[in-house]
């Protein structure tokens, strides 16, 4: 079940939304009026979602998504607001926020519109997944041809000799070859 947190300074409002993703099967961790306790139960929660109205009191909603985003606080931010004008609109795509809902909301406009935050949420989580991993695996070959490198200039080998070594090394000592590449870089300094 998906967690949501409500930032609505409007009671009546918060409870509408509340009902209408609670009867939708979310489970509405939260709700807050101003946009400080909107940061502060992010932080605690760490939520799927936060919907979140870009005019509360204290802290607006765009200055809190902007710092939830950039904290990944919540898995995204959908923003519910009564104004739709061009700088809003610009500034809230700018910080990165997954929607943008304009008020009075209705089940039909709101559900809709979390499915499809929630769900390119996931895609970006797995793209960014990918991206470390492919990052990871270029760095740890940048260490093998490194200390490839190292054990051709100190001890003569071919290349290939060089990298049969590290992966021999890798398997006698159950490390993975990154490791044993670190670990002889580490010694031919």
């Amino acid at each position: 079940m998906k967690r949501i947190v409500i930032a609505e300074d409007q009671p009546i409002a918060r409870m509408d939304i509340t009902e209408i993703l609670t009867e939708a099967n979310y489970d509405v961790v939260g709700t807050v009026s101003d946009g400080f306790d909107a940061i502060e139960i992010c932080r605690k929660l760490n939520p799927d979602l936060i919907l979140m109205d870009i005019k509360m009191p204290l802290l607006d909603g765009l200055k809190a998504a902007k710092l939830i985003i950039k904290e990944e606080l919540a898995g995204c931010v959908v923003l519910l607001t009564a104004y739709s004008t061009k700088e809003f609109i610009e500034e809230a795509i700018n910080i990165g926020v997954m929607g943008y809902l304009v008020k009075p909301v209705t089940e039909e406009f709101l559900l809709p519109a979390i499915e499809v935050a929630l769900s390119n949420t996931e895609e970006l989580k797995r793209m960014k997944k990918n991206i470390r991993q492919i990052e990871e695996k270029l760095e740890n070959r940048k260490l093998i041809e490194r200390a490839k490198g190292l054990l051709m200039q100190n001890e003569g080998l071919s290349e290939e000799a060089a990298y049969k070594q590290i992966r021999r090394l890798s398997m006698d000592k159950r490390l993975s070859m990154a490791n044993i590449a670190k670990l002889i870089i580490m010694g031919g300094q």
